[in-house]
Order: C-alpha cells, then sequence, then structure tokens
C-alpha cells in the first residue's frame, strides 16, 4: 500500500472505508496483489473500484463482478454474529510481521484474543497422519516454546496442527483456516477450533461463508508462515502441504526448522529432505529458540520483496504494449525483471499490463513475484 496505508500505525480505518476495502478485495479476480496495484495506480479504494469494470476490459474481460454493498453489509453482520472483525494491514491487531510477508491480504477477519499476536510468532506444522510419537513431541515442543514466550501458529490441520494447537492453548495459539471463519475444517477439529477462538485467535483472509478447496490451503500456508519469524516442521511426507509452507517461510526470509526421522518412515522424508537443504536441525526445544531469541525486537534486515512501482503517474497501456507481455508470457513463471528484459518496457508499464491482465483472469500470480499465462481462464 501507499503512503499510510503501507505501514503498520495505530490509524484504524473508518466503517466506511473499511466497507470499500471489503468490496474491493471480495470483487472478481482481486487478490492480494492486484489490490495494492489498485491502490498504487489509483491512491484509495473508492477509486479503484469504479476502475475495475474498464481495467477488466482492457485486460480481455468483458465483465467483471463486484459484490454490491448489500452482500458486503451481510458478511460484515455475520462477522458480527459470530463476535469476529476485519482487521486491515496497518493497523494495530494485524499480525506485525505478516505485513512483510509475499502480498500480505489487506483485510483478515480475526476472532479472539488479538493482543496475544504482539508476541513473537513460530509455525509449527506437519504431518496429517501424524504418528503417536509424532505428534507428542510436537505437543510437547508447542509447550515448551509457549512457556519460552513464543506464540505458536498453526493451520488447524488434522495430526500435527491439531497437537502444536492443544500444546499452546494456555500460552497463546493462532489457528490460520483455509475457508471463511464460518467453515472450519475439518469437521473433527471444530470443538479444538471453538477452544481456539475462545482462549487464542482464529483467523482468516476468506470470505465468510466461505468452504475451503484444494487450492485455498496453500493461501493460508503462507499465511502461517509470513506472520512468523520461523517454521518448524514435525513430520513430512516428500510432497507434503508443511514442505510448502517451508518453502514460503524460506522464500520469505524466515528460518526453517525440522525434526528429523527415520529414513524407514515416509512422514519423514519431507523433514528429512529439509534437513539436507539447510533448514536447522531440532531435537529439543533449544535448537529453536537459540536460533530464534537473537532476532526478536529486530527489524528485518534486507528487505523481503521490492516496493512495488508507482502507478499514479503511469498513462494505460496501449494495444502493442499489452501483446508485448502477453507474448512473453508462457505457462512457466517469469519475474518482472525476465519481461522487462524480453519486452523492452519499463517496471511500470509491465505491472499496469499485468494488473488489467489479473483482473481479466488471465495470469496466475506466484511467490517471489513471477506470473505465468493461464493458458485456459
Amino acid at each position: 500500500m501507499q503512503g499510510a496505508e503501507r505501514t503498520r500505525t495505530a490509524s484504524l480505518l473508518s466503517d466506511r472505508q473499511r466497507r470499500i476495502w471489503l468490496r474491493l478485495i471480495r470483487s472478481e479476480n482481486v487478490g492480494p496483489a492486484s489490490f495494492r496495484a489498485l491502490i498504487n495506480r489509483f491512491g484509495s479504494a473508492e477509486a479503484a473500484l469504479e476502475a475495475l469494470p474498464e481495467l477488466a476490459e482492457r485486460g480481455g474481460r468483458q465483465r467483471i463482478t463486484i459484490p454490491s454493498w448489500a452482500q458486503i453489509d451481510a458478511e460484515m453482520e455475520a462477522a458480527d454474529r459470530m463476535g469476529a472483525r476485519f482487521v486491515a494491514i496497518g493497523e494495530e491487531d494485524y499480525p506485525p510481521l505478516l505485513s512483510r510477508a509475499d502480498n500480505p491480504p489487506p483485510l483478515i477477519a480475526i476472532k479472539g484474543r488479538a493482543n496475544l499476536m504482539s508476541a513473537p510468532a513460530l509455525a509449527l506444522v506437519g504431518a496429517r497422519n501424524a504418528s503417536v510419537s509424532g505428534a507428542k513431541l510436537a505437543q510437547k515442543l508447542a509447550v515448551q516454546l509457549g512457556s519460552a514466550g513464543f506464540l505458536i501458529v498453526s493451520g488447524l490441520a488434522r495430526g500435527i496442527d491439531a497437537a502444536a494447537h492443544r500444546g499452546s492453548l494456555e500460552t497463546g495459539t493462532v489457528a490460520v483456516i483455509a475457508g471463511g471463519l464460518d467453515h472450519p475444517y475439518p469437521p473433527e477439529n471444530v470443538a479444538l477450533y471453538e477452544e481456539i477462538a475462545e482462549r487464542g485467535v482464529v483467523l482468516s483472509e476468506m470470505p465468510f461463508g466461505w468452504a475451503p478447496r484444494a487450492q485455498d490451503f496453500p493461501r493460508r500456508n503462507r499465511i502461517v508462515a509470513g506472520m512468523s519469524y520461523g517454521l518448524l516442521v514435525v513430520e513430512a511426507a516428500e510432497r507434503s502441504g508443511s514442505l510448502i509452507s517451508a518453502r514460503l517461510a524460506n522464500e520469505m526470509g524466515r528460518l526453517v526448522f525440522a525434526v528429523p526421522g527415520s529414513p524407514l518412515d515416509p512422514r519423514s522424508g519431507g523433514a528429512n529432505r529439509l534437513l539436507k537443504d539447510g533448514a536447522i536441525l531440532v531435537t529439543c526445544v533449544d535448537d529453536i529458540t537459540e536460533a530464534m531469541i537473537p532476532l526478536i525486537g529486530r527489524p528485518m534486515t534486507v528487505p523481503i520483496f521490492e516496493e512495488p512501482p508507482d502507478l499514479s503517474s503511469i498513462p494505460p497501456p496501449d494495444d502493442d504494449d499489452r501483446s508485448r507481455v502477453v507474448e512473453a508470457l508462457g505457462p512457466t513463471p517469469a519475474s518482472i525483471d525476465e519481461l522487462i528484459r524480453h519486452t523492452g518496457l519499463q517496471a511500470p508499464q509491465i505491472a499496469l499490463v499485468l494488473l488489467e491482465l489479473d483482473l481479466a483472469g488471465r495470469i496466475e500470480r506466484h511467490s517471489g513475484g513471477f506470473v505465468s499465462l493461464l493458458l485456459d481462464p
């Protein structure tokens, strides 16, 4: 976000501004990256809303769905009924490290004791089909880390996630879910979810009424990783959501920890792979606290992602500009620097074309600022 919308401050959005932000982020094909680009381009969410239809049409889509004010009011009323609220990036109760993550959500819905999120956070994730010993270790580490002053963040999944939440209920835990706050998943963890909502924090960027889909879990994982100083993996297969979380944490400059496991147990294959790739080996809680404590309270010394180009004074791209960018894109993700070199266009020009294509549903954004063309939007 530009100006005050880009930094963490104690100022609050007015009720009207919050409704406008919610309407913009709930509009079709508007995600965190395009929301940010729209604010950079138009200066306010209200102006961006007015521009959406024309931008989507330039990108090749004749019609874009924008929720009505009645739909926005209904979602806000649903939040009120369950005692939840919407917090914007830059506001006091927004998780402090999340604002420095890759494409942080502009608005999150939270319920619970938001003051807990001022504590330094560690993500603890792992296998859904956890072994008895793996779940026991995860819960024990969560107890010890909580006693050391760390907030435990996880994704409410069965197995290791659930054990991590149970171990940190007394000291502070955050459950980030992939659906709306009124759609916790999986069903067997609903009682745990309700307990966390009372004693900890539950959090989501998805709309109320949204049932989670497979593609929503990596989005959840980026929040789990993004709001934490480090991420610990306890049991994970070679191909698992926990490894996605670890990759995202590494890309965001967070520490990655892993508990070694037997090479005969496929549930340990992913964690052992992380250790081969440079993750910090964990056999006791001191391995984590000794690495984490020096980071607490210090600003991130290296910018993780560059500020987006200022789009406020850039003239709209012409058809030739759009064609050059579309021709340069393909199903393999490309970086903005690669697009600049290939097309000869400047970063702000490319950012505007990508914004139009994004709103038209023609590209997919990836972590680290990479984009790819959707061949069948």
